[in-house]
């Protein structure tokens, strides 16, 4: 069955993904600016799920349906469904199509916005083969531009919308460190980009519930710091492994690395010394190691007054560690000691609130569900079973595509929570626990249906 969405694709000859994505992107960009939504500005589509939808297989999520609804001006059922009689035009069927210039006084300069968008994507792949005999700079400003672009995005959008551009820049960076080319000078910084793709990376397969493939493209961005002479992203990787070891209940490895990455870092001021010892405070406190815990939290609040901004806080998303989430990871590793009173409550909403703004600069979903999940904990510890319940909302609202193993991994925390103590048997804990089951039963991020899209 040939479908509606893959002859408006033919009509517009679009059927090269190189050629529909910057017009899906371009789309993607105009429905958030019309919807106040900047979430849906990121997204895009990889070329195996373009294939599907080309061949009337799989259906799109939420966001990419109005996306596609806002492109050709049909529902999804509508593209999904059997192609009309070709004696009718399909450019009349398309109710708000892109290319109807008669419908919208506006649409001819979104076409040329997104024409001009593919063009600047072949020109780049064009430059790109050009240097290939001997790397140029343009190329080496392109990957460093889209390395900066990705991790600054990372913590706000879901995994989906950038993995493929990660992977792709990832393997660009491999290929010119493999051919042989790059001039000495650039070489060093060829090795820190790959360090930080593959720092990337590793937290993307962390996020999918892969330690394993986090662990090994960790080191791969170990090897490749190396390589730079960066000390500082030596530093970082140390605490990459020590998340990814604490969140696959390793708490003894995550010890060890985060002390690591403290010894190899003790004398740079950059945001990450900040960030071993919260996430050495977090290790100890799942051994319940108190008195560690506590020494860490001191530290950290030490050496946050000796902070200075250094090129890996400049990169930023996951690269800086702000006081917002200096905050939560301090709430984080008392809350996880197994007690907590009034005070502690008040702290975890102090740290929860400052993840409520979405246009704050250092605002990530995964953090604010981890800070909920922490308030909801710190409020159960005081017998406040309806504060937990409404600590935990805005978790359970995610939509499947943020669902990352690290959120999952703290709802359950709540969970298990609700199955101790005098709330263990109210009629509110039993709804809780079987509406986070149910949140965790969703495929994390969606990705096998979802990918991208």
């Amino acid at each position: 069955m040939r479908t509606l969405l893959r002859a408006l694709i033919d009509q517009r000859e679009w059927q090269a993904y190189d050629v529909f994505r910057p017009q899906f992107e371009g789309a993607a960009r105009e429905l958030a600016t019309i919807e106040s939504n900047p979430g849906l500005a990121n997204v895009s589509v990889s070329e195996s799920t373009y294939q599907r939808w080309y061949y009337g297989a799989g259906r799109p999520h939420p966001g990419s349906r109005r996306i596609l609804r806002h492109l050709f001006g049909h529902s999804v059922d509508e593209l999904w469904a059997e192609a009309p009689n070709q004696a009718t035009p399909l450019a009349h069927q398309a109710r708000a199509s892109h290319t109807d210039h008669h419908t919208d006084p506006g649409t001819g300069l979104h076409e040329m916005g997104r024409n001009a968008a593919m063009a600047a994507r072949r020109a780049i792949r064009f430059a790109m083969e050009a240097e290939r005999s001997d790397v140029g700079q343009e190329t080496l400003s392109y990957l460093q531009d889209e390395v900066h672009r990705i991790a600054q995005i990372y913590i706000r959008v879901p995994l989906a919308t950038i993995l493929d551009d990660l992977t792709h820049i990832q393997d660009e960076t491999f290929r010119l460190l493999e051919s042989g080319h790059a001039k000495p000078s650039q070489i060093r910084d060829l090795y820190l980009l790959a360090a930080l793709e593959s720092g990337m990376l590793a937290k993307a397969s962390h996020d999918l519930g892969d330690p394993q493939s986090a662990m090994m493209q960790a080191r791969t961005a170990a090897v490749c710091a190396d390589q730079a002479e960066h000390r500082g992203m030596s530093t970082w990787v140390r605490g990459l492994q020590s998340l990814i070891s604490y969140w696959a209940d390793r708490p003894e490895d995550a010890l060890h690395y985060a002390g690591k990455g403290a010894s190899m870092g003790a004398d740079l001021r950059g945001s990450v010394t900040v960030w071993l010892a919260g996430l050495e405070a977090r290790a100890a406190a799942l051994l319940g190691d108190t008195e560690t815990v506590h020494a860490a939290n001191r530290r950290g609040e030490e050496l946050r007054e000796l902070t200075q901004t250094d090129d890996l806080d400049a990169v930023g998303g996951n690269f800086h560690f702000p006081q917002v989430r200096q905050d939560y990871y301090t709430v984080e590793a008392c809350v996880l000691l197994g007690d907590g009173d009034a005070s502690l409550v008040r702290r975890a909403e102090q740290a929860a609130q400052g993840f409520s703004d979405v246009n704050e600069p250092h605002w990530a979903f995964g953090d604010q569900a981890g800070a909920q999940s922490d308030l909801a904990l710190a409020r159960l510890y005081t017998g406040d079973l309806d504060g937990a319940v409404e600590a935990v909302q805005p978790v359970l609202d995610l939509p499947p595509n943020q669902r990352n193993a690290g959120i999952i991994g703290s709802i359950q925390r709540v969970r298990a929570s609700l199955t101790q103590g005098p709330v263990r048997n109210a009629l509110a804990a039993r709804e809780l626990r079987e509406a986070i089951a149910v949140f965790s039963r969703r495929p994390t991020l969606a990705l096998p249906n979802q990918p991208r899209g």
